[in-house]
């Protein structure tokens, strides 16, 4: 089941690219997720219809389902889950102390980490589209499987404890971690597509982060520049500036991303179905080509 990443600084377009991406999969035929990890996804505004923690079918698009990862949401479900059996069992204010310690930062990442593993894994798709928040949180979420093995396993050999709880509970999840990282650092199976704007400001950004997530394995990316100025356009002084200014700021990308997409400034915004397959043209021949 091969996966496609989107990530790139916030406001650069990823989410409308990843739907876009998703919804000619799901025509071309194929059984396909796209799920955002980010909190401030625009993914239901784009598709026009409601979208929660769970999968729901798209409307108008057979065999598309999209799913908004709410890791505030997973910490809970998963807290009183593993309190469950102690209610009753242990007194109220050990019951309480337990709850303390699976509730703060680290545990809420965790349990939404476990949901991204879910759909990572997810057999029963062809394709899984991510939408990942903005580029820091997308380097932390995929060095998250490597990380959160080794915790366990230093943890098995100390106290014992994690902040999800006691490590004997989480020994099960050491192989999905395992198996996360293996296609993960499979370029047949996973690719990183980084986003960005054609300005100068992007640009060091979206270097670095390609050097980062090298540097963890994932080797297999791709490069959209969206909002391209067409040089038909330029007629016009202003648009002329501009588009010469893209130019010079895409400059550093020669050679390391020959084979980079290029979108152009859309006329309108992206949303509805209708407008997702406008889009055909850049994500079909080039995204997951």
């Amino acid at each position: 089941m091969p996966t496609v990443f989107f990530s790139g600084k916030g406001g650069v377009g990823k989410t409308s690219l990843a739907a876009a991406t998703a919804v000619w999969l799901a025509d071309a035929g194929y059984r396909t997720l796209v799920v955002t990890t980010d909190p401030a996804s625009n993914l239901a505004d784009i598709f026009e219809q409601p979208i929660g923690p769970h999968p729901v079918s798209i409307r108008n698009v057979p065999r598309l389902t999209a799913q908004e990862i709410d890791a505030q949401i997973a910490a809970d479900t998963y807290r009183e889950r593993a309190l469950m059996p102690l209610r009753g069992a242990l007194p109220d204010d050990v019951i309480q102390t337990l709850a303390e310690q699976m509730s703060g930062p680290c545990a809420v990442d965790i349990a939404g980490f476990d949901q991204f593993i879910q759909s990572l894994l997810e057999p029963q798709y062809d394709w899984v589209v991510f939408d990942t928040a903005p580029t820091g949180h997308t380097l932390r979420l995929l060095a998250l499987p490597a990380a959160w093995s080794r915790h366990i396993e230093d943890s098995a050999g100390g106290s014992g404890q994690t902040c999800m709880g006691p490590v004997d509970q989480l020994q099960s999840s050491l192989e999905q971690y395992r198996l996360a990282m293996v296609k993960l650092q499979d370029p047949q199976e996973t690719t990183l597509v980084l986003v960005m704007r054609p300005e100068r400001t992007g640009v060091e950004e979206t270097l670095r982060a390609a050097q980062e997530l090298r540097e963890i394995g994932l080797r297999n990316q791709r490069l959209v520049i969206n909002g391209m100025i067409p040089e038909e356009s330029t007629r016009l002084p202003f648009l002329r500036a501009r588009y010469q200014q893209q130019q010079a700021a895409i400059e550093a990308f020669r050679g390391m991303f020959d084979d980079r997409v290029e979108v152009p400034l859309q006329p309108d915004e992206i949303k509805g179905i209708g407008r997702l397959r406008g889009l055909r043209k850049w994500v079909a021949q080039n995204v997951v080509a």
